[in-house]
């Protein structure tokens, strides 16, 4: 699949953007991941040479509150009776996008009643069409590809604080690759770090209960370029370690590009994973300087299902 269009070549979608509907087939339903071929993963599996793993799994309830009041912070109880020598657990409350995590192409929808590849409101809501466990089943695993655009910008002494609304443009992304020494190739799982969980889990309690009635994050910038960056760079997928993949506040009246997620995995069919631990990965990249490494991540397969832990390792 190397033939794919560039963005330019696209045909326009109805309210602005343009559209991938198609690309990958009429019935498709897991978008760029169709980029994530054997050979692919065989290749990327080369890139094994100390056998250093990374989980990028932040702890499970590190996101208290919620940083949307839509989700829950999972509680945990223990089950054991005194006396006995086995024991066993539960779950409820629980949200699988309130932390690491991936987004279905069921997740958000270009326009009303217009999720990724035609897609409707009622195909996504029976889980009929691109939810959660077709991710799953084809798998995602592959190279993956660290910018560290965190690093970038404060090494030259710019600016940055991962606590705000960050945008991050095409020209720091091209920094932060110029930086790692690399080309990203089509199928890459491109990782973006931005510093935001690692400065989330150095916030006091009172700094985390205000984030979800006021929260502000770095991430993509709002804007069709990064749209066109990303499309063109044909990505099998992009994670980050903040709350959306993009910045935030969103601008839900800028259409369609004030929440790059209706085109991102609307029209585009791209995952998102957010909320993922980069911060030791990269680390490990600055230290070594290789910033291309083995990814592979293990979505729920969950039926009907729209989101999920991200389960997702680096081996170096």
């Amino acid at each position: 699949m190397s033939d794919l269009p560039r963005y330019a070549e696209l045909p326009p979608a109805a309210k602005g953007g343009r559209s991938a509907w198609g690309v990958f087939g009429a019935e498709d339903q897991i978008g760029t991941l169709n980029l994530l071929t054997p050979e692919r993963v065989a290749a990327a599996a080369r890139l094994i040479e100390r056998g250093d793993r990374f989980p990028l799994d932040a702890p499970i309830d590190l996101f208290s509150p919620a940083l949307t009041s839509r989700r829950g912070v999972p509680r945990h109880q223990v089950l054991h009776r005194a006396g006995t020598s086995s024991f066993d657990d539960v779950y409820d409350n629980f949200y699988p996008q309130a932390g690491s995590q991936w987004d279905s192409l069921g997740h958000v929808g270009y326009d009303l009643d217009a999720f990724y590849n035609g897609a409707s409101e009622a195909d996504v809501a029976s889980g009929r069409r691109n939810t959660i466990e077709h991710a799953a089943a084809h798998g995602i695993a592959g190279r993956g590809v660290l910018l560290d655009v965190e690093r970038a910008l404060t090494s030259r002494g710019r600016a940055y604080d991962p606590g705000i609304s960050t945008p991050i443009s095409v020209e720091d992304l091209e920094l932060a690759r110029s930086d790692a020494a690399l080309a990203i190739t089509p199928g890459d799982l491109l990782l973006v770090h931005t510093g935001f969980a690692r400065w989330y889990a150095g916030q006091p309690t009172e700094v985390r209960a205000e984030l979800p009635s006021d929260l502000r994050a770095p991430g993509l910038e709002h804007s069709e370029a990064v749209c066109e960056w990303l499309w063109d760079q044909h990505v099998a997928v992009i994670a980050s370690d903040t709350f959306a993949v993009e910045a935030w506040p969103r601008d839900l009246a800028e259409m369609p590009f004030g929440y790059l997620h209706r085109v991102l995995i609307g029209q585009f069919g791209l995952s998102l994973g957010e909320l993922w631990w980069l911060a030791d990965l990269a680390e490990d990249c600055a230290a070594d300087g290789r910033y291309e490494m083995f990814v592979t991540a293990a979505p729920m397969r969950a039926p009907g299902g729209i989101g999920s832990p991200a389960n997702a390792l680096a081996i170096k």
